[in-house]
């Protein structure tokens, strides 16, 4: 059992890591850049797209949210 125990560890740790590039500056130069669009589409499309799905969840939820309130509102009719 130890000895299984060591030999995961030597296997994790002797792994090799993958150098970072460091791309802050790449960055700060696309989002400092002046083309007329907004901080958060400045990424891309994947910005966009999330956008996109965050506004059409935003508006779905309380498009709910009010239909919600008035079905509590209006009295039930007896049959």
């Amino acid at each position: 059992m130890y000895r299984q125990l060591m030999l995961s560890r030597r296997t994790i740790t002797s792994s090799a890591r993958r150098p970072v590039e460091n791309s802050v500056k790449e960055k700060q130069k696309l989002f400092q850049e002046d083309n007329g669009r907004p901080i958060h589409l400045k990424g891309g499309s994947r910005d966009a797209l999330l956008y996109r799905a965050t506004i059409t969840l935003t508006v779905f939820g309380a498009g709910c949210v009010v239909y919600e309130l008035f079905s509590a509102a209006m009295p039930k009719k007896p049959h």
